[in-house]
């Protein structure tokens, strides 16, 4: 396995997956959750609403997947991280699923190459 660290704009990188750090809602946002919906355009917004109308808001730790739009990837998946508190142990059991359920959606894609913001 072959780990890389590049610095730079995840909305530019060119990997079959990407990874969002969505919210619950997973209708966008700011940071790097807004920046992945503004330059994939309204197909990821309309695919997570599809997600939303069938299970309903995305759980911390969970993950879900969308094409990527016009991305220069396959794939957005989508994982909702801790709001960091007190509970140090739970927030870091929790950020883990996060980084185990996304590569296991990956890979049951198919997907090589993957980029965690």
């Amino acid at each position: 396995m072959k780990i890389e660290i590049i610095k730079g704009d995840i909305t530019k990188i060119h990997a079959d997956a990407i990874v969002n750090a969505a919210n619950t809602s997973l209708l966008g946002g700011g940071g790097v959750d807004g920046a992945i919906h503004r330059a994939g355009g309204p197909q990821i917004l309309e695919e997570c609403r599809t997600i939303r109308n069938r299970q309903g808001k995305c759980s911390t730790g969970e993950a879900v997947v969308t094409t990527a739009g016009n991305l220069p990837a396959k794939y957005v998946i989508h994982t909702v991280g801790p709001v960091w508190n007190e509970d140090e142990e739970k927030c870091l059991q929790l950020l883990s699923e996060c980084y185990n359920n996304s590569l296991k959606l990956a890979e049951s894609l198919g997907v090589k190459t993957i980029s965690f913001s």
